[in-house]
């Protein structure tokens, strides 16, 4: 199969849309759809699914580029846009939780997760995910120093961040704890797998 970058740069555009209404669906249908009486707790989470699956979908697109050897240059609005989507949504996701938090009188974390968020059981999810925050904020430096040698470093914990998140997902996510949504969560977590492999075989044998 040979795509044109026309052709699949629109791919990329469904592939990306797709996920974020499957996201919106599964929050929807999670919460009801009772649009009307949402609160902060209520929001914060379809930022954390639309994050995880617009970063999903840029993988997916890295690994559809290199297997049909397509270039970047019809992507060009493509790779300035998401990642503005994405980086809004990681910091919304947590900072929304954060802040109604505090507002309710409990505080500031870790505190406000320990006692009034998580339970002692899933504290390890939280510590992922404000690990890999760290890490997907610090990667935002990528326009200065990615041509720095040592930045592959950078993009390897990055990887790792991303996984790290969706495990955080499938722990604490309500929307994945059953329903159709978990099994495309599932089909997330194999197919980024296989991104991931192919991508680090590829930089192994250049």
């Amino acid at each position: 199969m040979k795509f044109s970058e026309q052709n699949f740069t629109f791919l990329a555009w469904t592939v990306t849309a797709t996920v974020a209404v499957l996201a919106i669906l599964a929050w929807g249908q999670g919460i009801g759809w009772q649009l009307g009486s949402l609160s902060t707790y209520g929001i914060f989470p379809l930022l954390g699914l639309l994050a995880f699956s617009l970063m999903w979908s840029m993988y997916a697109v890295g690994f559809g580029r290199r297997r049909w050897q397509v270039g970047n240059l019809g992507l060009s609005q493509y790779y300035k846009v998401i990642p503005l989507v994405i980086l809004a949504a990681i910091l919304l996701h947590p900072g929304l939780l954060v802040w109604q938090l505090w507002r309710d009188g409990f505080g500031l974390p870790p505190e406000s997760y320990w006692q009034h968020y998580v339970v002692p059981a899933a504290r390890w999810a939280v510590l992922i995910s404000s690990t890999a925050w760290l890490v997907f904020i610090a990667y935002e430096l990528r326009y200065r120093y990615r041509q720095k040698s040592w930045w592959k470093y950078m993009e390897t914990l990055a990887d790792l961040a991303l996984i790290g998140i969706y495990f955080h997902a499938l722990r604490l996510g309500s929307q994945l704890q059953h329903g159709w949504f978990r099994y495309v969560w599932y089909f997330y977590g194999l197919s980024l797998a296989v991104f991931l492999i192919d991508s680090y075989r590829r930089k192994i044998t250049v």
